[in-house]
């Protein structure tokens, strides 16, 4: 358990400069987190009821975004009981879902709020480890799911990720910043700092979205005691693979969100303003739960400028940290550290360019990576290739560091252009699928919906140019 095969130095400086996935073994074997099971954490609880998402295990054309999900609070003694079919859950919060038909999800819990009375339990989590010294499980999130449970495909507009599973196995579906024209970006539904891509990865519709054959997904199968680092800006989409499975995760915040954060700020004022025009009637479920209301034009303008001046400020310290080197011809860049998600925790405007194929994002060269000390404690999570309809994986099992290689056939799917909503909502009547009109970029439509205008306005290209010319005039 004393054994660390890198030390904190060494380890920082592999998170900061790798720019492809990797699983770090033997890292952690002296955390008390690692003790975080679900029965673990209920008696810490102590009956401490926390929210669930709940989505069917049916695989549909479309993601099953946070929209379409059904939410109970509940006690992980509940949570528990229900994924273990006993008797006593045939009454309370998940009565009126089949675990064979449901899966449930308490994700991005933040871990300083449902732990605020026990803030000792902070220090189970240590990412000094990692060359992140005072960094704990304050500044982590918890993420509890019963099998199936997922995270629709997304990128992180700020920082890299590190994440400790810690019960139960995650399988993660990660794409390069390279690839983000191929997942075709959307905004809609709306959260801050998260990307999300129209495809369901799971169950991909090449009709309605070609592209996604040119995409290289990077599968990884996470265990307890490994840390997967997920780069800047590297798409993910994430499924629990079984019963029960536990993951605590940090974000690490980097120079380079700081122009992101300004992204974000003109991204929020053009969607709140423009969807704050429509008749609230029209029951579009346009922003994501996690965001809890649309801000106003006045609050949105002040964290603009706020982002802004934060950019400019950290241009200002780059510079003047860089006056004794020449700098001649060479285009200026911003590539430093940054990503906690939400506002709501306090985190300040920083930010990150959102990169395109188009974009020049620092792919490692070989001899670089021959740098990087890969062996039985980096894994290096590698690419697999597309053929024809099935793809193949690459997974980290528990407790092993060999690379095992898998043949998971996922099956591409056929045109479907229906979209399916699950009101959130108590309500067992909730959990019949209601279908919208038409709504695949594949069908041709007879009028333009606002979420079109959308998708083209706060296209991720757009807006980093936006963000550029609106920096240019601020420098002026």
């Amino acid at each position: 358990e004393d054994f660390k095969p890198f030390t904190p130095e060494k380890t920082k400086e592999i998170v900061m400069s790798l720019q492809q996935p990797a699983v770090f073994c033997n890292m952690v074997g002296d955390w008390p987190a690692l003790h975080w099971n679900v029965e673990y954490l209920s008696t810490v609880l102590e009956g401490k009821t926390i929210q669930f998402r709940l989505g069917l295990k049916t695989v549909d054309l479309v993601p099953q975004f946070e929209t379409s999900c059904s939410y109970v609070e509940a006690t992980l003694e509940e949570f528990l009981a229900w994924s273990r079919g006993q008797p006593s859950c045939l009454s309370g919060p998940f009565s009126c879902y089949d675990y064979s038909k449901y899966w449930a999800y308490a994700d991005y819990k933040y871990i300083a709020r449902i732990f605020e009375d026990k803030p000792e339990i902070f220090q189970d989590v240590r990412w000094s480890d990692f060359g992140f010294p005072g960094r704990s499980g304050k500044e982590s999130t918890l993420w509890i799911g019963s099998e199936g449970a997922n995270t629709p495909c997304h990128l992180d507009s700020y920082g890299c990720n590190l994440v400790l599973q810690v019960e139960g196995r995650k399988r993660w579906h990660l794409f390069p910043p390279g690839d983000t024209s191929f997942l075709y970006p959307t905004r809609i539904p709306y959260e801050e700092s998260s990307i999300f891509s129209k495809v369901n990865i799971a169950n991909p519709d090449l009709k309605c979205f070609p592209e996604f054959r040119n995409s290289t997904a990077h599968v990884v199968t996470l265990g307890p005691g490994q840390v997967l680092l997920v780069p800047r800006h590297w798409w993910h989409y994430v499924e629990s693979i079984d019963p029960v499975t536990v993951s605590i995760n940090s974000w690490i915040e980097l120079d380079a969100d700081h122009e992101a954060r300004v992204e974000e700020a003109i991204t929020r004022m053009l969607v709140c303003a423009i969807k704050s025009a429509e008749n609230p009637s029209d029951g579009d479920l346009w922003l994501n739960p996690t965001e809890v209301e649309a801000t106003s034009h006045e609050i949105n303008l002040q964290y603009l400028n706020e982002a802004v001046s934060a950019y400019l400020k950290c241009q200002e310290t780059s510079v003047s940290g860089q006056a004794h080197s020449s700098s001649t011809g060479a285009k200026q860049r911003t590539n430093s550290p940054c990503k906690r998600k939400r506002r709501e925790v306090g985190c300040e405007p920083e930010s990150c360019t959102l990169l395109t194929q188009e974009c020049d994002f620092p792919t490692p060269k070989a001899e670089e990576l021959q740098k990087i000390p890969f062996g039985p404690h980096l894994i290096q999570v590698l690419p697999q290739s597309h053929k024809t309809s099935v793809t193949g994986a690459v997974a980290v099992e528990s407790g092993s560091g060999d690379l095992l290689h898998e043949n998971e056939g996922e099956h591409f799917g056929k045109l479907h252009c229906k979209r399916k909503r699950l009101l959130m909502s108590n309500d067992c009547e909730t959990a019949a699928h209601q279908m919208d009109a038409d709504c695949s970029p594949c069908t041709s439509q007879t009028a333009l919906s606002t979420n079109d205008l959308l998708d083209c306005l706060v296209n991720p290209r757009v807006i980093s140019l936006v963000a550029q010319l609106l920096l240019e005039r601020m420098r002026v």
